[in-house]
């Protein structure tokens, strides 16, 4: 494996196992044998549903539940699997099972995969990834096939639907096998809502944070510590993610309950309850997870341009989540305000922030902002007739909405997905794969990429900005 791996980079490594994978599951959903009807798939709509699985999307150009097969559906669930916890996560498992040596050269693209800053313990943080995924879902897939079951299914199929979606959102990947409106007849829900919404937060809250935590309440329950000194101890990435995850959920949830609170088509008619549910629910899915108990094509046009935002934010660093992550926006966002207060560097939680992680983050928002830009415009002129200008009942919005459910990863739609041609689907697919692969592999080529022996020191010059 070393000898292979020797002949790419980290970036490449993690580009082309993508690819692959996606490769390798667009094969076996275009076989017969994965669709219910017995008869093959056509290439693109499985390469969309191939490339929206590995790359824990959840958009859909056909129906799950009723265009796949069994067997097509556990294809798909085992592309969401490797997809939320990197190939290389389970590339390290087989070859530590098989009692193999992990190598430096092979640490050091593991590291790169996770996404993660520390060199030593990468191994034991990739064990320790792989237990408390499976952890997370089988409490996720029991609670759910109980609750299936009470629904009037047999065992299998309450187990079968319990697993898939406790995968699935656990994953942050929104794929669901319940029909053509994803969890909208569980809107008032409270198992269903709990579980999926607890399950996409830590999914989404990413594997050294979840660790943290772990040792916070571990110090605060069994060794007796004080509260004040555990939050004290978390890293400054948990601080920021815990802040940054509570700030965006509770403001989305606050807004989405004021926004579509009298909407008779999403909202309006449910009690107060179920309406505070939903917009918790709504807030927190749109961190890349993908369900939706509100249909999404009804939104007001505050509600889907809060959506637009929050999707692209999107989760945090080193987990199953997508879009530019919450650190990245925190950063930008504390620099903007150190400026505004006239100071010459930026500090949060008494530490500081370097110019480098601040270059880091603008370029990744950047990057995904020109995405989002281009792929918009090839979207309006390979799908024109789908706008409401041009006969059509969709608008520009609602082309931005898909843009950005792709691009961050997320998997929600206003519906307009399963009606592209083979052009949109195209472009669609494009940004998914950029959404997954590519953030990473910018951070990680601006991490590898330093000159560390350039002296040169250019006189500054002075230019207008604003």
């Amino acid at each position: 494996m070393n000898k292979f791996l020797s002949n790419f980079t980290a970036p490449q490594i993690i580009i082309y196992g993508f690819l692959l994978t996606i490769l390798i599951g667009t094969f076996l959903l275009v076989l017969p044998i994965s669709s219910s009807s017995g008869e093959a798939t056509n290439v693109i709509d499985a390469l969309f549903t191939a490339t929206s699985a590995v790359c824990i999307t959840g958009l859909t150009v056909v129906i799950t539940v009723e265009h796949w097969s069994i067997f097509g559906q556990w294809v798909i669930l085992a592309l969401i699997q490797v997809g939320g916890l990197g190939f290389m996560s389970l590339v390290t498992m087989v070859f530590l099972f098989m009692r193999k040596k992990i190598t430096m050269r092979e640490r050091n693209v593991i590291q790169a995969a996770l996404n993660i800053n520390q060199n030593n313990g990468v191994v034991s943080f990739a064990k320790y990834i792989l237990k408390f995924t499976i952890i997370c879902e089988l409490i996720g897939a029991f609670v759910l096939s109980v609750r299936f079951y009470f629904e009037g299914t047999s065992v299998l199929t309450a187990i079968r639907r319990g697993i898939f979606h406790s995968v699935s959102a656990f994953c942050n990947a929104g794929f669901d096998i319940l029909g053509n409106s994803s969890l909208e007849k569980y809107y008032g829900d409270v198992t269903i809502n709990l579980t999926i919404m607890a399950l996409i937060t830590i999914g989404g809250l990413g594997f050294p944070v979840v660790l943290d935590i772990y040792g916070m309440l571990k110090n605060i329950f069994i060794k007796k510590y004080s509260l004040k000194f555990c939050i004290n101890k978390l890293s400054l990435q948990s601080k920021i993610v815990i802040v940054m995850t509570l700030a965006l959920i509770f403001s989305g949830a606050f807004l989405f309950f004021i926004f579509e609170y009298n909407n008779s088509l999403t909202m309006g008619n449910m009690t107060l309850f179920e309406k505070i549910m939903s917009s918790f629910f709504q807030s927190v899915t749109l961190r890349t997870a993908g369900f939706a108990t509100i249909n999404q094509g009804n939104l007001g046009y505050g509600s889907t341009f809060i959506s637009i935002i929050l999707m692209f934010i999107g989760g945090s660093p080193a987990g199953t989540a997508g879009g530019a992550k919450t650190v990245t926006i925190a950063i930008l966002i504390i620099s903007i305000l150190s400026l505004v207060k006239g100071k010459d560097e930026i500090y949060v939680f008494n530490r500081n922030i370097g110019l480098e992680t601040l270059q880091k983050a603008l370029s990744v928002v950047i990057m995904m902002i020109i995405v989002v830009v281009v792929a918009v415009v090839l979207l309006s002129v390979s799908d024109a007739n789908l706008l409401i200008n041009n006969g059509g009942k969709f608008e520009l919005l609602d082309m931005m909405y898909e843009v950005v459910s792709a691009i961050a990863t997320v998997g929600n739609s206003t519906g307009m997905t399963s009606l592209l041609s083979k052009a949109g689907k195209l472009i669609l697919i494009v940004c998914m794969y950029i959404g997954r692969v590519g953030p990473i592999s910018l951070a990680i080529a601006l991490s590898s990429n330093k000159n560390t022996k350039n002296n040169i020191r250019y006189p500054e010059g002075k230019v207008i900005v604003g």
